[in-house]
């Protein structure tokens, strides 16, 4: 059984600034600036509202994960990301489930360096893992 929770939702945005000021127009605060990703070439930050986490991803060059996906799409929420405290076991449940991973389990800078992975599956689409914060 997969122990996963929902962590935020991603969405694909081209001007930083301009989608932190309208979510914020929403009602949305910002609980972690600007992050920039060097491993994905993306900045990132995260915002709250209700509860509700989302992630704004902004590639910062062509060759950034995300490019070609922002042209394709637009300004758009793209995937969901779960976290998991059986990293490894549940990474290991989806694929074995006809998830197909994208990339490797490496770290996000934007999340304290915890490991995640980018999977997609043709029913539900794209979706990232991410393992839990460990506790002291």
């Amino acid at each position: 059984m997969l122990s996963l929770k929902i962590h935020h939702v991603g969405y694909l945005v081209k001007k930083m600034d301009a989608a932190i000021h309208t979510f914020h127009n929403l009602g949305y605060q910002t609980i972690q600036d600007t992050v920039y990703d060097d491993i994905r070439k993306v900045d990132i930050c995260f915002l709250e509202k209700d509860n509700y986490c989302i992630e704004l991803v902004s590639p910062t060059s062509a060759d950034s994960v995300v490019a070609g996906l922002l042209k394709k799409y637009k300004n758009c929420p793209y995937h969901i990301c779960y976290e998991t405290e059986d990293f490894d076991n549940d990474y290991q449940s989806l694929t074995a489930n006809g998830y197909i991973a994208i990339d490797t389990p490496t770290p996000a800078p934007a999340l304290q360096n915890r490991e995640v992975v980018f999977l997609t599956n043709a029913s539900a689409g794209m979706i990232e893992l991410i393992k839990a914060t460990q506790s002291d």
